[in-house]
């Protein structure tokens, strides 16, 4: 009982990681604009995502627009469309192997032993899910942080860090933590019956009787 409240626990882990991780791919708020020396004007916020980029000003509603080629955008967040995009797949496909593998579902046939290489594989595919969804974060934060401190880029054009990056460290720790519990669960989901010590099978009274006439019979056949 224990053990199933345990693996519900870890299935509500990874399943805030997967929706953290769509959530980062949808939403526009990678890069936000800084309003740092002569860059003054507080009245307009600019976030630039994977997908599109979106004007705030006050007291007027949000205004967003769709990138017109993925060649204009930087090489960061161009390979950070296809990271991410490989990311989502791998974590929804982990959550649907996780269900698969819980002590409340059936499987028809070795049910112990399957159940543990499907918990195995979704605990492996949290894991990469993770480290794959960690490359794309980092490596826009790192550009971030560069062309922050380099004196060559324009004031207007410097950005900082938005919600989107840490929301996903904050996903994929919870990926790698998932999938590193149900690896642990994977051995633990053996039929513990196999293991019970089995006393050796004594043959049934009546047959013991019958092979001592037979010895019997025999060896006086061979006195006469």
């Amino acid at each position: 009982m224990a053990g199933g409240a345990l693996q519900a626990a870890v299935l509500l882990l990874g399943g805030i990681g997967a929706l953290g991780t769509f959530a980062v791919t949808a939403m526009p708020q990678w890069r936000v604009s800084a309003f740092i020396e002569h860059n003054i004007i507080v009245f307009e916020t600019i976030w630039e995502g994977l997908w599109m980029h979106c004007i705030r000003q006050v007291n007027i509603r949000m205004q967003c627009k769709v990138y017109d080629s993925v060649l204009a955008l930087s090489p960061d967040l161009q390979a950070s469309r296809g990271l991410m995009c490989a990311c989502s797949g791998l974590a929804l496909l982990a959550l649907v192997l996780a269900m698969v593998g819980m002590r409340c579902t059936r499987c028809p046939q070795n049910p112990w032993q399957a159940k543990g290489c499907v918990l195995l594989a979704a605990g492996l595919l949290f894991i990469l899910s993770g480290i794959v969804e960690l490359v794309p974060v980092c490596w826009v934060a790192n550009s971030i942080i560069s062309d922050f401190y380099n004196p060559v880029v324009n004031v207007a054009q410097k950005r900082e860090l938005g919600e989107a990056l840490y929301l996903g460290w904050v996903a994929s720790f919870c990926l790698v933590a998932a999938g590193s519990m149900f690896c642990c669960f994977s051995r633990c989901a053996e039929n513990p019956r196999s293991y019970r010590y089995t006393s050796p099978t004594h043959p049934p009274p009546h047959s013991q009787s019958l092979h001592s006439k037979t010895e019997g019979s025999y060896s006086k056949s061979q006195y006469v």
